[in-house]
């Protein structure tokens, strides 16, 4: 039988700036060492874990970067922001009604106040520990995976690697998104985000010539995050990319 996870190992702290907070959560690695480089792993959630608790957002994720195993292998800051209940990752608009709902993904939209507060977040985090700078990731799933293309396009040369699940972007934000690799993760029978929200930004990167793998899970909805959490090579593949 194996012990529960504990996730108080995820450190809580608040970022904040201009009157406004962030809450996160930061993972340290095992032994840390201050005067050591370290990756960085962002991982960003969905709109079901906005909040103030400073807690939900570990709902999806958390767990696989506490495995014991992973932890020794890779030492990396793994870091859990959460985004306020009334506020998004990026801007996104959305005409008509579920399940036939179409999602509007702009091409140069003004950031969030949430977006404004991560980029800071993640100034702050280089500022604070020994960053690896070489080395910095970025996830997240639904909301988190439109996030997680925003935070890139607005910041095209932090991240050496990226890998949004079940999310999307305007396929024209594609020049903006060379200088690094991508794993994408959808479900074919997502009715949530159309996996056709993936699969047409995979399409504009490859025709870009933009290293990206690409998994669609035949049968699977919205929560294709399970599958990709449960992809072996997901974390080796992740952290052997380096600018």
């Amino acid at each position: 039988m194996t012990s529960a996870q504990d996730f108080t190992k995820y450190e809580k702290k608040e970022f904040v700036a201009a009157g406004k907070t962030l809450p996160y959560r930061i993972l340290l690695p095992q032994n840390f060492q201050s005067n050591k480089r370290y990756p960085v792993v962002l991982f960003l959630h969905g709109s079901g874990e906005r909040g103030y608790d400073n807690q939900a957002q570990l709902t999806h994720g958390a767990s696989l970067f506490l495995k014991e195993k992973l932890r020794e292998k890779y030492p990396a800051i793994v870091v859990f922001p959460q985004c306020s209940v009334n506020s998004s990752w990026s801007k996104i608009d959305v005409n008509g009604d579920f399940p036939n709902r179409e999602f509007i993904f702009y091409e140069d939209a003004e950031p969030t106040s949430d977006m404004i507060l991560l980029e800071g977040l993640l100034k702050q985090i280089g500022k604070t520990y020994k960053v690896d700078k070489r080395r910095i990731y970025v996830g997240g799933l639904s909301m988190g995976g439109f996030g997680t293309f925003e935070l890139v396009r607005r910041n095209p040369k932090l991240f050496a690697a990226a890998f949004p699940i079940c999310g999307g972007a305007n396929p024209r934000i594609s020049d903006q998104l060379k200088k690094l690799d991508w794993w994408v993760f959808h479900g074919a029978a997502d009715k949530v985000v159309p996996e056709k929200c993936s699969g047409q930004m995979v399409e504009a990167m490859k025709e870009k010539g933009i290293n990206v793998k690409y998994s669609v899970y035949p049968g699977v909805g919205h929560n294709s995050w399970d599958n990709a959490f449960a992809e072996p090579e997901l974390l080796p593949w992740l952290f052997s990319k380096s600018k």
